[in-house]
């Protein structure tokens, strides 16, 4: 079943703000991307390797409010695993 989900207003603002920023990492800026390509994009999917980054922002007790819920967002609309 294609994926249905996309990024909604506050997360793909989240999303935008963590890809502006010069003090944000490499695994939430790949998250944020995914996140913000999926803004109106009902079938896109979020990559293994964005889910993967995605995953470690989401773990990662540095990263910020901002970024996690980007990264949020692109894990939600992952293949996930069955």
């Amino acid at each position: 079943m294609p994926n249905t989900k996309t990024t909604g207003a506050k997360a793909a603002t989240a999303a935008s703000k963590t890809l502006q920023s010069k003090s944000t990492g490499t695994n939430s800026k790949t998250a944020a991307g995914s996140a913000l390509s999926q803004k109106d994009a009902p079938r896109k999917q979020t990559s293994p390797q964005a889910a993967t980054s995605a995953s470690k922002v989401l773990t990662d007790g540095r990263t910020s409010a901002r970024s996690k819920s980007a990264a949020g967002s692109a894990l939600s609309q992952s293949k996930g695993k069955k």
